[in-house]
């Protein structure tokens, strides 16, 4: 079982303003939780005992959230102080953390639920049995509140590619089990994860399991408005 996990937390939350210009996306609530707070409680369910949570802007508040309040977790904060080093290059910069453990990577503005438990666990042994480098979990695009989402991939054969750009059927819901070994050629400091995923493709290495949650996500204002009433 995996019991490692990155929290990626250093993002603007462009698309939340003006509710993240004094406060850090990861610390806008859904009921009674931050999406911080629901994140990290989601992955104690799963097992999971030691996470690291990369921060960047208004990255001091997350540390204070954090030491403030009691998770049964071990949880480190590395901070990005003097650039963003976008998705993938924040994962780069904790890879030690990890050894040579495989490790999830999940985003927190996903309203992550109980509900997901039983696909992350197949994932897991999939993950375990199958060769390839690393497992995503997407979303059928019928099934996401946000319905202006634009797909991120198509699958098929549980294989992910991006054939047809116009017509990609598929949304990355945050979620993805990784091994440290799939950065060690990277020499960019600053890149999107996206990068790695599409050199994956090519050597058709990046599989997929279809979630079938609906998939709640904050992506803008007007959708967590949405959403605060939904639940």
């Amino acid at each position: 079982m995996i019991k490692k996990a990155m929290i990626l937390a250093a993002g603007f939350g462009k698309r939340v303003q003006p509710l993240t210009l004094k406060l850090p996306k990861p610390l806008l609530k859904i009921g009674n939780e931050t999406l911080l707070s629901n994140t990290l409680k989601f992955l104690e369910l799963l097992g999971i005992n030691q996470v690291v949570i990369n921060v960047h802007f208004l990255g001091d508040q997350i540390v204070d959230y954090i030491s403030k309040n009691k998770f049964n977790l071990t949880i480190n904060i590395i901070k990005e102080n003097n650039k963003i080093l976008d998705t993938g290059g924040g994962v780069l910069n904790t890879i030690d953390f990890f050894a040579n453990d495989p490790f999830i990577i999940i985003n927190p503005d996903t309203i992550w639920n109980a509900h997901y438990l039983k696909e992350i666990k197949l994932m897991q042994k999939i993950f375990f049995e199958n060769k390839k480098k690393c497992l995503l979990l997407v979303v059928n695009k019928e099934k996401s509140f946000d319905r202006s989402l634009e797909g991120d991939f198509n699958l098929e054969n549980n294989l992910i590619n991006r054939n047809g750009k116009n017509n990609l059927n598929y949304i990355y819901t945050g979620l993805q089990i990784i091994k440290p070994n799939v950065f060690s050629d990277i020499k960019e400091k600053v890149f999107s994860i996206n990068n790695l995923w599409d050199s994956l493709i090519i050597n058709n290495e990046l599989y997929a399991l279809e979630s079938k949650n609906d998939f709640l996500h904050v992506s803008t204002l007007n959708i967590y408005k949405s959403l605060l009433k939904k639940i």
